[in-house]
């Protein structure tokens, strides 16, 4: 099994280069990130991300044969020979695999990603009826690996001006809870030509999402709320 792996060390000057690594079949790894640790086992100057190892903390999203995906919960079965590692696209490469999500987490939190409520502190809860609850399935589950924004043309040319499918995911999570009381001020922040209006529907984000979610549907549902408002 051949892999070719994106290499880059600031600290020697060298330009970026693709390096060959080969791991036998009797090694037995089944997904992706035990062959990277298996290679880095090898080379230790390999670097990468990883920690949970069960597609839950996103830590080891990279760019897998032109697609975006996790590491952990990759089948090698999947992928066809050679297979080409480079890091995500469009953001800051720090070193090997590694980037630097700075931008990412920029934008995500100009959306204010937490519930805001000005009502008396309950003693237990902010009571929620299991109906409104189930208006946040398909939102909430978002695990920040990055995937979807790297994958989104937008956000390569705008990535200080368009929040990115990951931020406009999460900024519909908040307005689809009934318990946040910013409504109004979410959607004036949002109702500018680029955070919100730079999405093309090439529907890139759904494809790499890992969690099989669709920010694509959430940009289209804050722009009906954006223009009911309007009327």
């Amino acid at each position: 099994m051949r892999f070719r792996i994106y290499r880059y060390d600031p600290e020697t000057g060298a330009p970026p280069w693709l390096q060959e690594f080969h791991i036998d079949a009797d090694e037995h790894p089944v997904m992706l990130l035990e062959a990277l640790l298996l290679i880095k086992a090898r080379d230790e100057s390999l670097a990468f991300r990883a920690s949970c190892r069960e597609g839950v903390c996103g830590s080891d999203a990279l760019n897998v044969n032109g697609r975006n995906r996790l590491a952990c919960i990759t089948p090698l079965s999947d992928l066809s020979d050679p297979i080409e590692i480079r890091p995500l696209p469009g953001l800051p490469v720090i070193r090997d695999l590694v980037v630097d999500m700075t931008p990412f987490y920029r934008q995500y939190r100009t959306i204010r990603p937490w519930l805001i409520n000005d009502d008396p502190e309950p003693e237990i809860e902010r009571f929620q009826s299991p109906e409104n609850r189930a208006t946040l399935n398909g939102l909430y589950e978002c695990i920040l690996c990055g995937a979807c924004s790297t994958a989104c043309p937008s956000f390569w040319w705008n990535p200080e001006r368009f929040l990115g499918p990951a931020a406009l995911l999460q900024a519909h999570r908040f307005l689809a809870d009934t318990r946040d009381q910013r409504t109004g001020e979410r959607l004036d922040a949002l109702e500018d030509p680029y955070r919100l209006y730079r999405c093309h529907t090439i529907m890139n984000c759904a494809e790499v999402c890992p969690k099989g979610l669709n920010p694509s549907r959430s940009i289209a549902v804050i722009r009906q709320m954006l223009a009911k408002r309007r009327i």
